[in-house]
């Protein structure tokens, strides 16, 4: 999916509140700077200078992204914060550029993460379009290698989810279980009221889910599915198979179709289900965008940034392969096998 980084707050970001891709992209870049606080920092001589505009245009994007550009590491330094910077900060040997007057009462300085912000929003600049360029494809290389090229399981990293699949599983029994022997239907009723169930909760078939994923036939389409998804799929798939099993025995024969279905549009319009839901669609929609380059139109309205807490939880040391998290994980899966 191609991005326009200038136009979209929501891609630029993802990439800035993901310290893996960031790191990357600072080898590549090499920038000099001003050793201030242990990190690099430019003034808006160095970014004028770099990105081959004038100290002007930067003022316009700052009076115009102020908020942002603050969100992302531009500061203004006064005061006492000003007096450290003028007797701590190690200047490199940037000559070439105009330092303004470090006599004035305040000075604005730009972190790295601040830097690549102004980058991805200044149209005037050729450097800043190389820029973006690079680092969209920075930022799909860096995943691809944390994930060992592909991110269809990146969901499976999660030190959360093998412990969801698997007890889901058990409530998925339970749910099926429930639909041969309460609902007098043919097989259709299992892939009509899991389709019920993932519209209710994300607004797809499982059709549509495929085909957003770009998933192969042999693909589980719940093998996919985020910790707290399947968490979600698992109480409304135990919760119905009850609410079916209890109606059955209270009538003394099998649900009709036109019975079962108005006891699940009973169920899912419980407003306990609001919170989860919308958390879950905003988990799916977001992750799936940032890591997958996936887009659930239908859930478009709740696609947020991802903080760099999702971006360490899928990527950082925590997050494994599934079989790593399988093969440590065979006695806890037993004792849940027992439980069940």
């Amino acid at each position: 999916m191609a991005k326009d980084l200038t136009n979209s707050n929501l891609d630029r970001q993802n990439i800035l509140n993901n310290q893996y891709a960031l790191s990357e992209i600072q080898k590549a870049v090499k920038l000099q700077g001003i050793l201030f606080d242990n990190k690099l920092v430019f003034l808006i001589e160095h970014l004028a200078d770099f990105y081959e505009v004038t100290p002007r245009t930067i003022k316009n994007y700052l009076s115009n992204f102020e908020d942002e550009l603050k969100n992302n590491g531009y500061e203004v330094l006064r005061g006492k914060r000003l007096i450290d910077f003028k007797l701590t900060a190690k200047w490199a040997d940037l000559s070439e550029i105009d330092f303004p007057d470090i006599k004035a009462p305040q000075l604005g300085i730009f972190d790295f993460r601040a830097f690549l912000n102004l980058g991805m929003l200044i149209v005037e600049s050729e450097r800043a379009r190389l820029l973006r360029q690079a680092i969209l494809d920075i930022v799909i290389d860096t995943i691809n290698a944390k994930t060992g090229g592909g991110t269809k399981y990146i969901n499976q990293r999660d030190e959360d989810f093998l412990r969801s699949w698997f007890k889901g599983e058990n409530y998925r029994v339970q749910f099926t279980d429930a639909l041969r022997d309460y609902v007098d239907m043919g097989n259709f009723k299992y892939p009509l009221y899991t389709d019920r169930i993932y519209v209710s909760i994300f607004k797809e078939q499982a059709l549509d889910y495929r085909t957003i994923l770009r998933l192969q036939k042999k693909d589980k389409v719940r093998d996919t599915f985020y910790a707290e998804v399947l968490d979600l799929v698992a109480a409304y798939e135990y919760g119905f198979a009850k609410l079916i099993e209890e109606e059955s025995k209270r009538i003394g024969r099998k649900l009709t179709f036109y019975e079962t279905d108005e006891l699940f549009r009973s169920f899912e319009s419980q407003p306990l289900w609001k919170p989860l839901i919308e958390k879950a669609r905003v988990k799916m929609a977001s992750r799936d965008l940032a890591f997958r380059d996936a887009l659930h139109l239908q859930l478009e309205e709740y696609i947020t940034p991802l903080q760099a807490e999702e971006f360490e939880r899928f990527l950082g040391e925590k997050s494994k392969e599934l079989a790593e998290r399988l093969e440590e994980a065979k006695d806890v899966m037993k004792r849940l096998k027992d439980r069940g």
